[in-house]
C-alpha cells in the first residue's frame, strides 16, 4: 500500500494546484498527479541545520580539485573543479536521466517527473528520474533499473545520448540521456517504488501536451525549482512547436 507524503500539508496544496484549462482547452484527467512514496516519514519541511567546510579527506562522493593549464593564448591558468569519486570505470559515465514515455490505451502520451527535496539548493526540485551507473553496468541497463525503482514501471530503451556534459564550468560530471518507453494496460495505476533509505521521491504524470506550461507553474511554486535539464528539453519542445522552422506545423 502507499505509504505517508513525506511532504507537510502546505507543501502538497502547492504540488496538487494544477491549472483547470491549459493553452491546448480543458485539462486532462491525466492532469491529475499520483502521489505514492515508499518510505514511512513524518509530515515536515526537511531543514537544514548546519553548513560547514568540508575537509576534502572527509569527502565521500566529491573531491575538489585544481587544474593548472595553458590557454588558447598561452597564459598559465588554474581552475577548482568538483568531480565525482562514484564514475563507473567500465561506463565511464557517472549517471543517466530517464526522459520517459508513458502510452496508455486511452489517454494522452504522458511522462513522469519526480520531486524530491535537494540540500545544495535547500528546496524541492522538479526533475526527470535519474541515477548513477552502477560498476559493471552500461547506461542502459541503468536506466532500466533506475526507472524502474523510482517510478515502479518496466520500461523499454529506444534511444541513448551521447556522453554530454552536466555542469562543464564547475564540474568534471557527465551523464547520458537515455529515452524510455513504458506501455501501461487501461487500469494502470503507478506502482510501487523500490527507492533507497533517505530517498522521497514524489512522482507526477504530465501530458505532453501540458509539459512545458506544468514546468512554468511549478517554478512559480515557493521552494521548488525545476531542473534546467529537464526545462531545456520541454522549451526545446515548445519552441519548435510553437515557432515551427519547418519542424512542426505553427499553430
Amino acid at each position: 500500500m502507499p505509504t505517508k507524503s513525506p511532504f507537510p500539508p502546505s507543501t502538497l496544496r502547492n504540488l496538487t494546484t494544477l491549472p483547470t484549462s491549459t493553452p491546448h482547452g480543458p485539462a486532462s484527467p491525466t492532469s491529475r498527479p499520483f502521489f505514492t512514496m515508499s518510505h514511512p516519514a513524518k509530515t515536515q519541511e526537511p531543514t537544514i541545520t548546519r553548513i560547514s567546510d568540508l575537509p576534502t579527506t572527509e569527502a565521500k562522493w566529491v573531491a575538489l580539485k585544481k587544474i593548472e593549464f595553458v590557454d588558447q593564448a598561452g597564459k598559465p591558468r588554474t581552475w577548482e573543479v568538483a568531480t565525482r569519486k562514484t564514475r563507473s570505470a567500465s561506463a565511464g559515465v557517472d549517471a543517466v536521466a530517464m526522459g520517459n514515455i508513458l502510452l496508455h490505451p486511452s489517454r494522452p502520451p504522458s511522462t513522469v517527473i519526480v520531486i524530491q527535496y535537494r540540500p545544495p539548493l535547500d528546496a524541492y526540485t522538479v526533475e526527470w528520474p535519474a541515477g548513477l551507473v552502477d560498476e559493471g553496468e552500461t547506461a542502459e541497463q541503468a536506466a532500466v533499473r533506475e526507472f524502474k525503482e523510482e517510478v515502479g514501471f518496466d520500461c523499454k530503451v529506444v534511444s541513448v545520448s551521447p556522453v554530454v556534459a552536466a555542469d562543464p564550468g564547475m564540474s568534471s560530471a557527465n551523464m547520458q540521456l537515455v529515452m524510455v518507453e513504458a506501455q501501461l494496460g487501461e487500469g494502470d495505476e503507478l506502482p510501487e517504488q523500490d527507492t533507497h533509505d533517505g530517498e522521497y521521491i514524489q512522482r507526477v504524470v504530465v501530458p505532453l501536451s501540458e509539459f512545458y506550461e506544468r514546468l512554468v507553474e511549478y517554478s512559480k511554486q515557493e521552494r521548488m525549482v525545476v531542473a534546467a535539464k529537464l526545462f531545456h528539453f520541454a522549451a526545446g519542445m515548445q519552441f519548435a512547436r510553437t515557432e515551427g522552422y519547418g519542424i512542426y506545423e505553427k499553430n
